[in-house]
C-alpha cells in the first residue's frame, strides 16, 4: 500500500509539533528537531500503515523527506511485487 506524500508530511510535522506547511520537504529534518526516537516512530506508524520493508537505517542515512518519499515509494512497490 503506498502511503501518500501528505500523510509523509502530516506524520512528519506531527512528531516535530509543527504544521505541515513548515515542513522543508529539502532540509535535513535535523535542523528541524528529528530525533532517533522521533525517526522510529515514523518507521514504525509506516509500517503499520503498510511500508513493511522500511527500515529505520535508510531513512536516518538521508534525512530529507524528498528523499523519504523516493524510498517509501520503492519500498512500497516492492512490497507489492513480494506480495503476488
Amino acid at each position: 500500500m503506498k502511503i501518500s506524500d501528505n500523510r509523509v508530511l502530516a506524520d512528519v510535522a506531527d512528531v516535530l509539533y509543527i504544521e505541515a506547511n513548515e515542513v522543508d520537504q529539502n532540509a535535513d529534518l535535523r535542523r528541524q528537531g528529528m530525533d532517533s526516537v522521533r525517526l522510529m516512530e515514523l518507521v514504525e506508524r509506516w509500517r503499520s500503515a503498510g511500508a513493511e520493508g522500511i527500515d529505520f537505517m535508510t531513512l536516518a542515512e538521508d534525512q530529507r523527506v524528498s528523499r523519504w518519499l523516493e524510498v517509501l515509494a520503492a519500498s512500497t512497490n516492492d512490497d507489492a511485487r513480494s506480495s503476488e
